[in-house]
């Protein structure tokens, strides 16, 4: 038995389809689907259902499975350890991030890009996606790290690094009558009853701020545009489309736009909150606990 029928084995596990798991092995699919039939005469036993659309593991091969990974797991355990002894890090990092948090702000290609110079052996994955299912992804171990929008406290086994925190602002073109409500200090969350809204989808943070903001005044808001980028938000709302809910916008930013902003007030005032964030336990491997380290510092 070779580790690399192991990887094979659990390759095709995880696509359900010998052609896209050899893809992702950048391999033959006739060598693969070779190596796992030499697995299977070894062991005595079939591991794969070959017989439907999709390729599933057999009763033996879900038993096997588990420990397949625990195999493949303790050999790359020895080299993160060897390598931490010789000062080498290898090694893959997942990283999620909200959309629109690779800004001027942030720079996260370029912190990204010197990570790599500085330790080329280590590959980095990175996917975008709302808030709550990068949270469930970190808690299941499938991410790393991630830039998420903050709409409460992070929950529990999470830890969290606030790094922009910001009044959240109606943004509207000018001659809307929103306009009108405002005083000096901005407009009231009433204000929003029955206007259409022009918010992040479900899942992000703001959203969520949005919402608990609007319930606490005594009305669930009307979106009548989702967009997943925060740009894309100001461009709508400066068609006259409704009432963008967005984190404060430069002055010079919203003039580009077209765009007049009010402070929404609040008990309290709802604010966009961007966290880095963590399993409290640490990431698995050392090029992740570097990479945390490397970013909390730049992200002060």
């Amino acid at each position: 038995m070779e580790l690399r029928q192991l990887q094979y084995f659990i390759a095709v596990v995880e696509e359900a389809h010998f052609t896209r798991a050899a893809a992702r092995l950048h391999l033959a699919q006739p060598g693969v689907s070779a190596q796992i039939r030499q697995l299977e005469r070894e062991l005595g036993q079939p591991l794969l259902d070959r017989s439907g659309g999709s390729v599933t593991p057999t009763e033996v091969g879900a038993a096997v499975l588990p420990y397949a990974r625990a195999a493949l797991a303790a050999v790359e355990g020895v080299r993160a350890t060897v390598d931490e002894f010789t000062g080498l890090l290898r090694g893959r990092v997942t990283i999620g991030m909200v959309s629109g948090a690779a800004s001027d702000r942030f720079e996260v290609a370029s912190l990204l890009a010197d990570f790599h110079d500085a330790h080329p052996g280590v590959e980095m994955a990175l996917t975008e996606d709302n808030s709550e299912r990068m949270l469930t992804a970190l808690r299941d171990g499938e991410l790393d790290i991630a830039l998420i929008g903050l709409a409460d406290e992070p929950p529990p086994g999470i830890s969290a690094q606030v790094v922009l925190d910001v009044p959240l602002v109606a943004a509207v073109a000018p001659g809307d009558p929103l306009l009108a409500h405002a005083d000096r200090t901005g407009i009231a969350p009433a204000a929003l009853r029955d206007r259409p809204l022009i918010s992040l989808p479900r899942g992000t943070g703001l959203r969520g701020v949005l919402e608990r903001t609007c319930a606490a005044a005594g009305f669930r808001p009307r979106i009548a545009f989702e967009a997943a980028s925060p740009h894309l938000l100001a461009q709508l709302a400066a068609r006259g489309l409704g009432v963008a809910v967005v984190p404060a916008l430069p002055a010079e930013a919203a003039r580009t736009y077209g765009l007049r902003t009010l402070p929404i007030n609040g008990r309290p005032a709802p604010r966009g909150r961007i966290a880095l964030v963590w399993r409290t336990d640490g990431p698995a491997t050392p090029a992740a606990r570097a990479l945390l380290e490397r970013l909390r510092e730049a992200l002060q």
